[in-house]
């Protein structure tokens, strides 16, 4: 299995906490793909928890790990998303989000005693989510005639494809996501029956 191939990230919401002179860390942990998804994630639990004082939160989307996001939500600069962003990537995930909401206690926890809270509340919600790998595809759009349905499911089958979206008609549009290890083959599958077409998608 080799590394290249496979990523590692969560399928399921988790949710922890963590509790300190009086101020209350609530940590939800979201699979996304997307900024959009993780917007959409954002706004609800800004709107569950609106009387929180913070929502800070850290992200990391795509398998090449080049796009992320932090932010402290006006707790002391680099005491929180950087924190959280640290504990994601210490376990090697990807295309996950770690929201943070904090609800104030009343007694300042100080620079170190935030980076501890976001830190260890992130990790608790990490430990409790299973950690899961999936394998790097790659996206492709395949055209073909409704005649050749069979043949063309069992090739994503036997090759472990993903169909991702599909428009069955007289003429068959379906977006499918490759394994990376397999694409070569897969193609040359798909192209051995004749009339199929297969174009990449960025």
């Amino acid at each position: 299995m080799s590394e290249l191939e496979f990523y590692k990230t969560i399928e399921q919401p988790a949710r922890a906490e963590y509790k300190d002179r009086g101020s209350k860390f609530i940590a939800f942990a979201y699979p996304v793909e997307t900024a959009d998804g993780f917007k959409k994630h954002l706004l609800r639990v800004k709107k569950e928890h609106s009387k929180a004082a913070h929502h800070c939160f850290a992200y990391r989307i795509g398998t090449d790990g080049n796009s992320f996001r932090v932010s402290d939500d006006g707790e002391p600069s680099g005491t929180a998303g950087k924190p959280i962003l640290g504990q994601i990537d210490s376990k090697g995930v990807t295309n996950l989000t770690v929201i943070v909401v904090r609800y104030f206690g009343g007694s300042l926890l100080g620079v170190p005693g935030l980076i501890n809270a976001y830190k260890t509340v992130t990790s608790l919600v990490l430990q409790v989510t299973p950690i899961v790998p999936k394998q790097i595809e790659v996206k492709y759009h395949v055209h073909f005639d409704y005649t050749q349905m069979n043949e063309i499911m069992m090739v994503m089958k036997q090759c472990n494809c993903t169909i991702l979206t599909q428009e069955l008609q007289l003429f068959c549009n379906v977006t499918v996501g490759i394994p990376k290890s397999r694409v070569t083959e897969t193609l040359y599958r798909l192209k051995e029956l004749q009339n199929v077409e297969t174009k990449k998608l960025d």
